[in-house]
């Protein structure tokens, strides 16, 4: 699948918003802190990967009925959704001058519908790398990768599955949307999209 950025300004890429708010200290505490011990910015970009892969539990499996969609309140209160702890990884990779976009798959929810899930496309030699920083759980074993996608899902077609090839230098309004009207996740959960 050929990616497509949203804009052609790869500057987009690295700028701040209300959801990818890498200019605040949490975030940007919470770079310095991963950028400390690594060689180079192929490095970071894992280690900020697997940290918020990792360290911050995806609300849904921990039972956390909060919902953050601003970077820093992922990075604060250690919880989030897949959309959510994208955005969180998006601002430590634009924190550290690294271009990173949203993107998006279709996915079948399970109960007969669809949901909408949040990936980061990382800008590493002259190409966009989908990461998904969902975090791993039984049956899902997403890896950073630049050689090749190591995703927690592959969309099916044929379940009407799709992967979305825009890649977005802000959250979709849809997205972002249903993150900030959501008092907690069973609300979200009711809410989330089924397409872009």
């Amino acid at each position: 699948m050929e990616l497509i950025q949203d804009t052609a300004d790869l500057s987009a890429y690295l700028a701040a918003d209300d959801a990818i708010d890498h200019h605040h200290p949490v975030v940007r505490e919470t770079a310095a802190r991963l950028a400390a011990d690594v060689a180079d910015s192929y490095d970071y970009a894992r280690v900020a990967y697997e940290y918020v892969r990792d360290a911050i539990p995806h609300s849904q499996d921990s039972g956390d009925l909060r919902v953050t969609w601003r970077a820093s309140d992922v990075l604060a209160l250690g919880t989030g959704i897949c959309y959510a702890k994208s955005h969180a990884l998006a601002a430590l990779l634009r924190a550290e001058d690294i271009p990173a976009a949203l993107c998006y798959q279709r996915l079948a929810d399970g109960e007969g519908g669809h949901v909408v899930h949040g990936l980061v496309a990382v800008r590493f030699r002259g190409a966009w790398h989908r990461q998904d920083p969902r975090g791993n759980k039984p049956g899902v074993d997403a890896r950073f990768s630049l050689d090749g996608e190591r995703l927690a899902w592959t969309p099916d077609p044929s379940s009407d599955e799709m992967d979305y090839p825009v890649l977005y230098a802000a959250p979709h309004p849809v997205v972002l949307t249903v993150l900030r009207a959501a008092p907690d996740r069973p609300y979200l959960w009711k809410t989330l999209p089924s397409a872009l």
